[in-house]
């Protein structure tokens, strides 16, 4: 039997472990987790046929795939806001072309979800907001033309900035991939709270940590599942009784002990 929490599967992110595909495979097993979240820019990229043979031999359950673009720079919150998922008017072109790809091959895996993230909204700059979202409802289109649903990260904006830009979409294949730690990380919103207010368009949602700057402008700390400010137990009780029934996926994102704390977190998780 693979590892649960409450009603919920446990997964984890592929690229938390920053290893190849058989190590990943070795790791989960050791944790007794057969589901995962996938990278799929590796898929892409030069010697992409090996990286998408290598996770189909592994049998796992895909719960999303997940895209992310090279010239995204998370260095600093500043620079993360102008290179930031398809914001960049010089990446577009390239972005949507990934994404078609992207998309065809989530179908393929028969996942039901791609993640991404699209990048910061701006509602005060008018001509900005319109031509984001013209993008993102393009990658809507696209995922719902390959039978699948784009799944927005949260972090980058408070729950009320997304929840109007989902009302704005008003499209029936882009939903959120819910990240508490995010909200932390970016200083933006207090995980429980935008939890509650953003919940009917979750379907997918990450395990993670942090601690909130004491600096303005700065990025906040990740840390271990239930080391942070999240509130890990509050959290997953407010997820149990909203009536949550979708998996939880560990990421760990930062420290050189990814494995280790990856497996703490499995074990907080099937000890809730």
């Amino acid at each position: 039997m693979s590892a649960k929490c409450g009603v919920w599967p446990v997964g984890v992110c592929s690229w938390s472990f920053q290893k190849g595909i058989d190590e990943i495979g070795t790791a989960m097993a050791a944790m007794d987790v057969d589901h995962i979240q996938v990278a799929l820019l590796p898929a892409l990229q030069p010697g992409g046929e090996a990286y998408l043979e290598a996770v189909k031999r592994q049998g796992w359950t895909i719960t999303s795939t997940m895209l992310n673009f090279e010239h995204e720079d998370y260095t600093t919150l500043e620079t993360i806001r102008k290179t930031g998922g398809i914001a960049p008017d010089d990446k577009w072109p390239l972005c949507k072309t990934l994404f078609e790809r992207a998309a065809a091959l989530t179908a393929e895996l028969k996942v039901p979800y791609i993640t991404l993230h699209v990048g910061f909204l701006d509602h005060t700059d008018a001509a900005y907001a319109a031509k984001f979202e013209s993008r993102v409802r393009t990658l809507g289109d696209v995922a719902k033309s390959n039978g699948i649903s784009l799944l927005m990260e949260t972090g980058q904006e408070t729950a009320e900035e997304l929840e109007r830009f989902i009302k704005t979409l008003n499209h029936t294949n882009i939903f959120l991939n819910f990240d508490p730690a995010n909200l932390i990380l970016y200083n933006t919103d207090e995980p429980i709270r935008a939890l509650k207010r953003l919940y009917p368009y979750i379907r997918h949602l990450h395990i993670k940590d942090a601690i909130r700057t004491l600096t303005p402008g700065t990025w906040g700390s990740e840390v271990p599942w239930g080391d942070g400010e999240v509130n890990a137990f509050a959290f997953l009780n407010t997820l149990k009784e909203l009536g949550y029934n979708g998996p939880l996926a560990v990421e760990r994102e930062a420290g050189n002990q990814r494995v280790k704390e990856i497996a703490l977190a499995v074990r907080r998780l099937a000890a809730f």
